[in-house]
């Protein structure tokens, strides 16, 4: 029977083999496996029976089944009978050799098989195996491949086949025609080889110790032949590795004779391999065995290849090695191993190969032969032991090599000798040194004069200048101090001596830039001091008091403070001294000639080339020959490197330095560069400068100009009139647009454009410095104007980065002033083009970027000189007109910085226009008021330097107004000069006294101002309201106010046309000023007619706007009318109904609910009024009122959409795309709830609900109720006081015909109840009874609130629960009763409160209904809500809990038939469900009356701990069947229910169970259980869906053999 039943679970679990999940396959594998541990021949033949039966199985189902077989033969070898073994044996060897393709896992587990039964039925093996195996035909390769593994795992019991396996494979290799066939053949010739040699070693353990060599030596020839003379030869890289792996042991085997005869081929053939494999390892490992072969057998003719063998071995160990790669590290360990072969048998030959190669200087020869070195002395002690002082010689080389690699592989050559005595030898201290020296260095030769001379001008040596020169000074004086009066350069047809010159351009040049290298600046001056001699005889005594000064300068800066232009003038002069000291013609040109020489030197160093022109066109001025000089200056031109910015600049500087002396040749050197083919852009455009690109040729045309600037700037005045026209500017012209195909042509390059306009700016400004400047007639002027107005447009005007706009200003200062005057168009676009350009630039840069300070300063000072100089040419009120014109867009502009600007340039123009006025008649000053009017809200400007102008304007207007009245200009006005004294509190920030003082500027300004311009000051004042800056806009409003004060009252007598002015306004603009006076208004009407004025404001559109919502809470600004206010809009919500139901469509299954108009705006309005804060007086005289009153309808319009005008309204502004300002009536109400809260006092509230996203809760309809609560919570944290009033009000909505009123009022009432403030207000049981009494409603929702407010009890009155347990019980079981709804929230709710009054209600009350609450909760443990499990398992937990391990029979029975559900629940999906099982298991433990079992609850189901639940599971199946054995039968059928559960985890933690129950039960308990039924949902299982499952279902299969 026991059979027959194992047989079964075998056929089940390999029916499941099939399972498509490799997990699963792999556990009905293992299934096999412990079946078979306990009876293996059942097992093994059920595993031959279903292959034998299913023929057309996939293969890879068959090789699972068939390594099933192979483990439990493995393990039971010993058990298996002959006719077992024999069935398996003629299985594997059909699933082997069914198939001629080679599957390779299939074949392989059929091939395990035999090679497992083999090791024992070697016999019956071989038998199967050789009748596959027959002479003539080839075999099938399994057979080869098995028979080659039965030779390593049986060596004994396979060795005495092996004669008559070789004698017939021999015939089949010449046979073998598929190469995948030869390398069977060679691994099976390697195996056989090994085992033959393994069972030759242990013959005193063999069965057949006669068993000789010879005996195979013949036939392992006739292999060596084919392998070697054949198959080696094959163009198939794995064939030749396998035939040299086979050849390795193979070599063993060969006779003496045969071995000695074919070594001089053998081994040449094996090292060609290296050549042809990049994988080498098993050519080294086979060629050390056929070594250790040849020395076995004392092979001479290893001494005639040895040379070879070395070379080739010595080239693989030379290979650099990856330490990523474990191939080549193999290899490496193979090749060492060859050379301890070698070393043994011939060590003299070793070594007179090796030792020579630590003699070449080539690091992998050397590190690679030190390598060998030292594995040779560890692996061949004995062999080298005599070698030690040869060795220790020739180690020498390898000593004195610096590097790095090699120092590491003699340290570890060293290291080796230390272990094997080669230290103590003459020569090993030197190893000791060695390594203790390794760091010591030879000390640096000294240097000597004048040497040293020769790194002083290459270039390569700049950075070793400074010490370089300290040295010469020092080795200069040390020569003066032994009364050496000769020069100090001896030449002596020295060539590589730099020249006198030469040490003049160079010290020269690096002095220009003195603090770096070390003070190399100090340096070199020193050096040039003390060379004074050998530079020349005449500079002695001028330089000894010329440096010092230099030197002197030089120690008061650092490197952050020196002025760099200063410095290199005192250079330049000192350079001019030197030149007029010498006064030599013929030296001045050889000191220019080697200063362009030395030119390209510096092209790395942009800031010292830059001085160097500086010298050259220095040194060309003091130049007396015109041919030098013209000759220089076109070398320069020809040679400049034209696209760096500094040479540009230099090359400049040096034909303006040289137009000072020379100023004809320098205009005529120009003009002929510019007449030739370097300006044009056409084909072949270059002469000199055919390879540059037009980009370049812009480059060289930006230093022709700025070469022209620095002429013009540099020339003298009486001669640079009669050029300055002709041969400057008409050159520069030609230089800045050029002509293709006749089309003027102008570049967009920025080095071109600020060359341009610094060479303008500079020639225009010589033309105005000298002393005809003024009457001179500039006939290019409108032009030039134009070129800069142009670049100044071109200039971003956000950002100041280039002086370009700065520059061109500045030229056009110096433009405007020249004749003849420029045309009104074109002086207004000037205007507008600078304005733009400067005063659109960011505010002023920091203090920290001096340079942007420094260009921000220099750009506004050339702005306001422009502006000053045109306002000079039109000295009239128009002319002022239409500056100021120009200025007040900037006025008015909202950025500060701006603001700034433009009053300062304001305050700068009428100062200007002040002190330069001549009134000759009395006309009037007809603009008067629109300055004022633009200038004096500025008074209130945001920014203090803007007020601070702002005065200044308004003063200057008030004295030029004076002026034109006739008063003298040094006329001191009383009222006027009261301006300057109100600047004090112009500077105060406080608006209140910055208001009072606009409101004394008005005061003046009203008592100067003639009376025919106080409408254009109104008007302008007017449109100041609007100003974005509110300070100014307000200022307006007090200078109108006070303006009309002093004028007249005659807008009282206009009410209506006040308020519709004062709406304009409020929609216009939203300046608290005009807030205010529209506030007012409003507030006056409202006192005589409230009810009026509340109904007309009721009557606008809806949405409120801005101003609407201002003057309802205007309303609000007196306590009585506000409470007057607040009575009427809670009427107007309370009066009307809150929604009406509609159908959007025809078809609509359900109507839309839309809000009531009225109710929706006095909602609005509500929330205005409470919204300002003079209404908290009125708002608490209603608080509960108005609270309940807006809590109710925020429930009631929950979902509500706004009225359907309101609807089509917000559509038509979506789709005209204009932002409107949506109406949600939910949204609406809770809006005014909080403003009444914050109103009320309550603020915290708010914010307390805020916080916890309350508010976003209570607006929608799944989250309402918890909004509610937490509601309540918050007010009866924060305003308890409140409450009995609040409670009173909503008490009588529980009538209420609207369900979600009557919902939102319990929930409310029931969240009172967690906090203790109802007991501490005595409103316990007044809550109580309410709630109770609601318990009856029609709705489930208002049932269920009230069961949640009753278990609150639990939370805010623990000690009251006793006193109203049967109360409360009543309430919660008649909760679990409620409707026959199985996923009741009701009766969750019952659940759940019922948990939280458990501990807490009376022990006797709760025993009276302990089973009733244990019944009704049980069917929802699987129920498929998971709120619903999770509590109803925590409920049985509690009751549990409840017990204290003190509970009654029956109840005890609900224990025990809620383990199963419990423990599988613990593998639910849901972690709320797992947590609840791991609390109720906690408290069921005391009540099973099992310490063990309750201890292991309590320790491995801890909350927080992770859970291993294979083991948890283990342990308590153990201990239950210890303790109680009869409960197998109960918990298998409940386990066996859980088999069909709907989730995955469960279904899998069933079979789990199942499965632990069985391992743990004794065998007379076993009757207790149907086995049919089990295997069949077993078997079910195993075709569940999930493979977690199926993979359960098999691991319990397995466990099933207990019952065998």
């Amino acid at each position: 029977m026991s059979e027959t039943y194992v047989k079964r679970l075998s056929t089940i679990l390999l029916d499941a083999i099939t399972d498509k999940d490799p997990r699963v396959q792999e556990q009905v594998c293992g299934a096999l496996c412990t079946l078979g541990e306990s009876q293996p021949a059942e097992v093994l033949s059920a595993c031959e029976e279903h292959l034998r039966l299913h023929e057309k199985l996939a293969h890879p189902y068959r090789t699972m089944v068939l390594r099933a077989m192979e483990t439990v033969v493995s393990n039971h070898i010993g058990e298996l009978d002959k006719d077992m073994a024999r069935a398996i044996i003629l299985l594997a060897s059909n699933e082997m050799t069914k198939v001629k393709e080679l599957v390779s896992d299939w074949q392989q587990a059929a091939s395990s098989v035999l090679v497992a039964v083999g090791r024992r039925f070697i016999s019956s093996v071989m038998e199967e195996l050789l009748s596959k195996f027959q002479p003539g035909l080839l075999p099938h390769p399994c057979t080869v491949h098995t028979l080659a593994s039965l030779s390593i795992s049986n060596v004994f019991g396979m060795v005495p086949f092996l004669t008559s396996i070789l004698s017939t494979m021999l015939p089949m290799l010449g046979a073998a025609k598929h190469d995948s066939m030869k390398v069977v053949f060679c691994c099976a010739l390697q195996r056989f080889s090994e085992s033959t040699l393994e069972y030759l070693a242990n013959l005193d353990q063999a069965p057949d110790p006669t068993v000789r060599k010879d005996a195979f030596a013949s036939d392992i020839f006739g292999a060596y032949d084919i392998l070697f003379h054949q198959w080696l030869q094959s163009r198939e890289a794995k064939l030749r590795l396998a035939v040299v792996e086979a050849l390795g042991p193979m070599s063993h085997l060969l006779p003496s004779e045969k071995l000695e005869e074919q070594l001089p081929k053998l081994l040449p053939g094996v090292l060609t391999l290296y050549k042809k494999h990049a994988e080498t390892v098993h050519v080294s490992k086979s060629l050390g065995q056929i070594l250790e072969a040849a020395v076995s057998v004392g092979s001479r003719t290893l001494d005639i290849q040895l040379d070879s063998l070395l070379a080739a071995l010595h080239a693989q160990i030379c290979v650099p090695i990856e330490s990523s790669s474990p191939l080549v590290t193999s290899n490496r360990k193979e090749v060492l191993r060859c050379f301890t072969v070698l070393a043994c048998c011939s060590p003299d030959r070793l070594l007179a190969f090796l030792l020579p190669k630590l003699d070449t200087s080539n690091e992998r020869t050397r590190v690679g032969t030190l390598q060998v070195l030292r594995h040779v002395i560890n692996a061949a002690a004995a062999q080298m032991a005599v070698k030690k002082p040869f060795i220790l010689s020739s180690m020498k080389l390898p000593l004195l090599d610096t590097n790095n690699k090699v120092k590491r592989a003699v340290v570890q050559v060293v290291s080796a000798m230390a272990h094997h005595g080669y230290l103590e030898q003459p020569g090993g201290k030197a190893m000791v040194e060695y390594v203790v020296q390794q760091c010591a260095l030879p000390p640096e030769a000294e240097v000597l004069w004048p040497y040293l001379l020769e790194f002083l001008v290459p270039v390569r040596f700049t950075g070793a200048l400074s010490p370089l020169c300290r040295s010469l000074v020092h080795l200069a004086q040390k020569r003066q101090e032994a009364g050496a009066h000769a020069p100090l350069i001896q030449y002596n047809g020295n060539v590589h001596l730099p020249s006198p010159y030469a040490i003049t351009t160079r010290l020269l040049a690096v002095s220009s830039n003195p603090y770096v290298g070390d003070g190399r600046g100090a340096a070199s001056l020193r050096l040039l001091s003390v060379l004074h001699q050998d530079i020349h005889p005449a500079l002695g005594q001028r330089w000894a008091t010329a440096i010092p000064l230099l030197l002197e300068h030089l120690e008061e800066y650092s490197e952050e403070t020196l002025s760099q232009k200063e410095w290199e003038e005192k250079l330049l002069m000192f350079l001019r001294d030197s030149l007029a000291v010498v006064s030599d013609n013929t030296w001045v040109c050889q000191l220019t000639l080697e200063m362009c020489k030395q030119l390209p030197d510096y092209n790395g160093t942009p800031l010292e080339k830059n001085f160097l022109y500086k010298c050259v066109g220095t040194t060309l001025g003091a130049a007396s020959s015109k041919e030098v000089v013209r000759k220089h200056l076109q070398e320069l031109l020809e040679t400049a490197r034209y696209q760096e910015e500094r040479e540009r600049e230099g090359l400049a500087c040096c034909f303006g330095i040289c137009a000072t002396s020379h100023l004809d040749d320098t205009l005529a050197q120009l003009e002929d560069f510019v007449k030739s083919d370097v300006l044009r852009k056409s084909a072949g455009i270059f002469n000199i400068f055919k390879d540059r690109s037009e980009s370049e040729a812009d480059k060289v045309r930006s230093a022709l100009i700025l070469c022209y600037g620095h002429v013009a700037a540099r020339a003298p005045c009486e001669l640079l009139l009669a050029r300055v026209e002709a041969d400057v500017f008409r050159n520069m012209s030609q230089c800045f647009s050029t002509k293709v195909l006749g089309i003027k042509v102008e570049t967009k390059d920025l080095a071109l454009r600020l060359s341009l306009v610094q060479s303008v700016c500079m020639a225009t400004q010589a033309i105005c410095s000298s002393a005809h400047g003024g009457s001179f007639h500039l006939s290019r002027k409108a032009e030039l104007v134009a070129q800069m107005v142009e670049f100044i447009k071109a200039e971003p005007p956000d950002s100041l980065r280039t002086p370009i706009r700065k520059k061109a200003m500045l030229a056009c200062t110096y433009l405007v002033t020249l004749e003849p005057a420029l045309e009104e168009q074109v002086q207004a676009d000037l205007i507008h083009s600078c304005l733009h350009s400067v005063m659109a630039m960011l505010p002023e840069p920091e203090e920290g970027d001096s340079h942007q300070e420094s260009l921000y300063l220099d750009t506004m000072q050339a702005l306001k000189d422009l502006l000053t100089s045109l306002l000079q040419r039109n000295m009239t009120p128009q002319g002022l007109q239409v500056m100021v014109e120009h200025l007040s867009p900037w006025i008015k502009s909202p950025r500060g910085h701006e603001r700034v600007r433009a009053l300062g340039l304001s305050a700068c123009l009428l100062q200007f226009f002040l002190e330069h006025l001549q009134i000759s008649a009395l006309v009037p000053f007809h603009n008067l008021g629109l300055l004022v009017g633009l200038f004096s809200p500025r008074c209130a400007d945001l920014w203090p330097a803007t007020r601070r102008e702002a005065v200044s304007c308004v003063h200057s207007l008030l004295y030029l107004q004076l002026g034109y009245e006739g008063f003298s200009r040094d006329y001191r006005d009383d009222v006027a000069e009261q301006l300057l004294s109100l600047k004090d509190g112009l500077a105060h920030p406080d608006p209140t006294i910055l208001f009072h003082t606009c409101h004394s500027i008005a005061q003046i300004i009203a008592k100067r101002l003639p009376p025919d311009q106080l409408i254009s000051l109104l008007l302008t004042l007017f449109e100041g309201l609007g100003d974005p800056d509110k300070n100014c806009s307000r200022a307006a409003t007090v200078m109108i106010n006070c303006l009309l004060k002093e004028r007249g009252s005659m807008l009282q007598e206009k009410v209506p046309e006040i308020v519709s002015v004062l709406r304009s306004k409020l929609q216009e603009t939203r300046e608290e000023h005009v807030l205010q006076a529209a506030q007012h208004s409003v507030f006056v009407l409202a006192t005589h007619h409230c009810a009026t004025v509340v109904s007309s404001l009721l009557g606008s559109p809806l949405p409120f706007d801005s101003h609407t919502c201002t003057l309802w809470r205007a309303l609000a600004l007196e306590p009585g009318l506000a409470a007057q206010v607040l009575g009427l809009l809670l009427e107007k919500i309370s009066r009307d109904v809150p929604f009406k139901e509609s159908r959007a469509f025809l078809l609509s299954s359900t109507p839309d609910r839309v809000a009531t108009l009225l109710p929706l705006a006095a909602t609005c309005a509500l929330h205005e009024v409470a919204s300002a804060p003079a209404s908290g007086p009125a708002v608490l005289e209603l608080y509960p009122q108005l609270f309940a009153a807006l809590l109710l309808r925020v429930s009631c319009t929950m979902g509500v959409q706004p009225p359907r005008h309101l609807q089509a309204k917000e559509r038509r502004s979506a789709s005209s795309g204009l932002a409107s300002r949506s109406l949600e009536p939910c949204s609406s109400a809770v809006d005014a709830l909080q403003a009444v809260l914050v109103r009320g006092g309550n603020e915290d509230v708010v914010q307390h609900m805020e916080l916890d996203g309350g508010w976003q809760l209570l607006k929608t309809s799944a989250g309402h109720e918890e909004g509610v609560t937490r509601l309540a919570s918050a007010m009866a944290k924060f305003a308890g006081p409140r409450l009995p009033l609040v409670m009173k009000v909503l008490f009588a909505t529980q009538s209420s015909v609207y369900e979600v009123q009557r919902v939102t009022s319990t929930a409310f009432l029931a969240e009172l109840l967690s906090s203790n403030v109802v007991n501490d207000l005595m409103l316990l049981e007044s809550l109580l009874d309410n709630l109770t009494a609601r318990q009856k409603d029609t709705s489930a929702r208002v049932r269920r609130l009230v069961l949640r407010g009753l278990a609150n009890v639990a939370s805010g009155s623990p000690e009251k629960v006793q006193t109203h347990s049967p109360q409360l019980l009543t309430a919660m079981i008649s909760g679990l009763d409620d409707g026959d709804d199985p996923h009741s929230l009701v009766a969750l709710e019952a659940m759940v409160g019922l948990a939280r009054l458990l501990d807490l209600v009376d022990t006797w009350d709760l025993r009276a209904v302990l089973l009733h609450i244990a019944v009704r909760i049980r069917p929802f443990f699987d129920s498929e809500r998971m709120e619903f499990r999770s509590a109803s398992i925590r409920l049985f937990g509690h009751l549990n809990k409840a017990c204290r391990g003190d509970c009654e029979d029956v109840f005890l029975e609900q224990v025990v038939g809620g383990l199963a559900p419990l423990l599988l629940h613990l593998q639910d999906p849901q972690a709320p469900v797992v947590a609840a099982c791991r609390f109720a298991l906690r408290m069921c433990g005391p009540n099973l009356e099992c310490e063990e079992l309750a201890a292991v609850f309590q320790k491995h189901l801890q909350e927080g701990h992770g859970l291993h639940f294979g083991e948890f599971l283990n342990t308590t199946c153990k201990h239950l069947m210890r303790h109680f054995p009869d409960l197998l039968g109960r918990l298998l059928s409940t386990s066996l229910f859980y088999f069909k559960s709907s989730w995955e985890d469960v279904r899998a933690a069933a079979p789990m169970l199942t499965g632990f129950l069985v391992l743990h039960v004794e065998a007379e308990q076993l009757p207790q259980v149907d086995l049919e039924q089990l295997l069949a949902a077993l078997q079910l299982l195993l075709k569940d869906p999930a493979p977690e499952v199926r993979a359960k279902a098999a691991e319990t299969l397995g466990r099933l053999v207990k019952f065998a």
